[in-house]
């Protein structure tokens, strides 16, 4: 599989452009005065279905053949990126096929709904995720459209780090959360290309830290047992993220979930948005490692905003 290039990312922005919305950058100066450095939000709670998955799962999408897309697309997911390929297979009025665990958040239940998925519920194990999804394409046709170890999926996340350094070009460092590896491989090609000094950081929770200990033992590892609010964060790294990760990626940081729920409640606090945990997790390597971000211009992917009122950790 190659491994895609910025040139794939431009070609990501122009095939993807009329349908996402540009997101803003906000910034709050008591944030700031807590951290000790310039932070800049890139707001992709505010991207369509809530998050910055949707860039992606568009440019997936839309990358096909029409005779590739004849059978609709199909992915396995328990949030975002469900969403965002029905929304995008919507769009092109193609089928989309959904496997969920049944554990899924009901918000990221109905949100797949809405938007004309056709979900199977599955048991909570990858195994049969796989297994269903499997047999879905074998019955549909479909394409199957990876959550993140896809080239186009890498290609359309890293369009976010391209608009992010339009609106600021002035960033020391950018940081995203990591679970799979699209955003933070996406915005490692685009940002080393771009702007090959500005450090790019991937931030975990403590309770999933298989990236962390694949990058720093430079072999992938599986995620394991995990225990953290950050539900978004909980798969293991693809092989193709992994290989752009290590080659790309300055460093990856991780927090406890104790302040991953502080960063959040600051955010909902001060900057009056909504972001879910996962999106917490960037902040929170900050507030953990102050004195590395001391009086930089740091940048922040929000990567989604897609959380459960009924269950707020605050």
């Amino acid at each position: 599989m190659r491994i895609p290039q910025f040139s794939d990312v431009e070609e990501a922005y122009s095939r993807i452009q009329p349908y996402i919305h540009f997101t803003p950058i906000l910034s709050s100066q008591a944030i700031n005065k807590i951290a000790g450095c310039k932070i800049f939000f890139k707001c992709e709670n505010f991207q369509k279905v809530g998050a910055f998955k949707f860039r992606g799962a568009c440019n997936a999408v839309f990358s096909l053949s029409e005779e590739e897309a004849s059978g609709g697309v199909a992915t396995h997911s328990s949030g975002n990126h469900a969403a965002a390929l029905a929304l995008a297979a919507k769009l092109r009025h193609l089928h989309a096929y959904i496997v969920m665990p049944r554990n899924a958040p009901d918000i990221k239940k109905k949100a797949v709904g809405s938007y004309g998925g056709v979900i199977t519920f599955c048991e909570p194990t990858l195994q049969d995720r796989e297994d269903t999804l499997e047999k879905i394409i074998k019955e549909s046709g479909a394409i199957p459209i990876h959550p993140y170890n896809q080239k186009e999926i890498i290609a359309g996340q890293g369009t976010c780090a391209l608009e992010f350094l339009q609106q600021q070009s002035n960033l020391d460092t950018i940081i995203t959360p990591v679970g799979g590896g699209g955003l933070l491989s996406g915005t490692a090609i685009t940002c080393k290309y771009l702007k090959p000094e500005i450090e790019v950081i991937g931030a975990e929770p403590s309770g999933a830290d298989d990236a962390y200990r694949s990058f720093k033992s430079r072999e992938r590892l599986p995620v394991g047992t995990t225990n953290t609010i950050a539900d978004g964060l909980l798969t293991s790294l693809g092989d193709l993220n992994f290989e752009i990760i290590t080659q790309k990626v300055n460093n990856i940081y991780t927090s406890p979930d104790s302040t991953i729920i502080k960063a959040m409640r600051l955010i909902w606090e001060r900057m009056k948005i909504i972001i879910e945990p996962s999106a917490a997790v960037s902040l929170a390597i900050v507030l953990e490692n102050k004195n590395f971000f001391r009086n930089k211009n740091v940048g922040i992917i929000l990567s989604g905003g897609n959380v459960d009122l009924k269950k707020l950790p605050f």
